[in-house]
């Protein structure tokens, strides 16, 4: 008899920020293990192109238009996928992003900071987690389980030059998952996992001028990363979705408050 521990089939997945680079992948691979795709972003061309490609493969998805800053969009949001799927397994937390304002360059010290960008950058990152949280989780609370993947970063874990604003966002998102983990599952009835993904150094369109010179060659900041990374290279997209399958699957289902990190060995690495 088959063994159905890492089994997915079935289960109805929402993914903010599902059009990047990362979401559109594990929104894809989520696909072909069987399961409903539900892809909030704020590009209608991109999300119905990614939904296409899905259909087209024999998946099923469905994008909807959202701004994870806005309650009642996000509340929008759930009330149409409750009517397509009657329910909410998982929810992915992958929107974010960061700001030159919100960096300090080798140039500049934090007295140039843009507090403005800074806000901005934390408000995106933490409050664009919590807030789709506040939403999607009461589905789950409503129907008695439910699954949280939040998306924190290297910067949660060690404070990395330059990126002041992204770096304080993503700690709070790794504190804020420790806390949710213990606030679900203490104070409602039923089986709730919260849980983060840590990605180490992985070059999206966002990291991609910082990373990457007009030319294809490694900028400094990339060669100082990659001596750091005892892997030696960044990571592909592809290698988040083992990660983010074992967190979705049963194989996983006494694991909550945890960060899992998935970064070629940067946070172990010290000289």
């Amino acid at each position: 008899m088959k063994n159905n521990l890492f089994s997915i089939e079935g289960k109805v997945i929402v993914i903010t920020g599902g059009c990047g680079v990362l979401g559109s992948d594990i929104a894809q691979y989520l696909a072909k293990e069987g399961c409903k795709i539900v892809i909030l972003d704020r590009i209608q061309e991109k999300g119905d192109e990614l939904v296409a490609k899905i259909k087209a493969d024999g998946g099923d998805a469905m994008f909807l238009m959202t701004d994870v800053l806005k309650k009642e969009v996000l509340e929008e949001n759930r009330t149409a996928i409750l009517k397509a799927y009657n329910k909410i397994d998982v929810l992915i937390n992958a929107a974010g992003g960061n700001m030159p304002g919100a960096t300090i360059p080798p140039d500049k010290n934090i007295f140039d900071l843009n507090i403005d960008d800074f806000k901005k950058v934390v408000d995106l990152n933490l409050f664009g987690t919590v807030i789709p949280t506040m939403v999607f989780a009461k589905a789950m609370v409503d129907n008695g389980k439910g699954n949280i993947i939040n998306f924190a970063s290297e910067s949660a874990l060690r404070p990395l030059t330059r990126v002041a604003g992204y770096g304080a966002a993503k700690a709070a998102v790794a504190s804020f998952t420790k806390y949710l983990a213990g606030e679900l599952s203490q104070k409602f009835e039923g089986d709730y996992r919260v849980n983060a993904l840590v990605p180490g150094f992985f070059v999206t369109n966002q990291n991609r001028d910082l990373l990457i010179n007009p030319d294809g060659s490694y900028t400094d900041r990339s060669k100082t990363i990659l001596a750091h990374t005892p892997f030696g290279r960044f990571g592909d997209a592809d290698e988040l979705l083992g990660s983010v399958h074992y967190l979705i699957s049963d194989a996983s289902k006494f694991v909550t408050g945890t960060l899992l990190v998935v970064d070629g060995g940067f946070d172990a690495f010290s000289i």
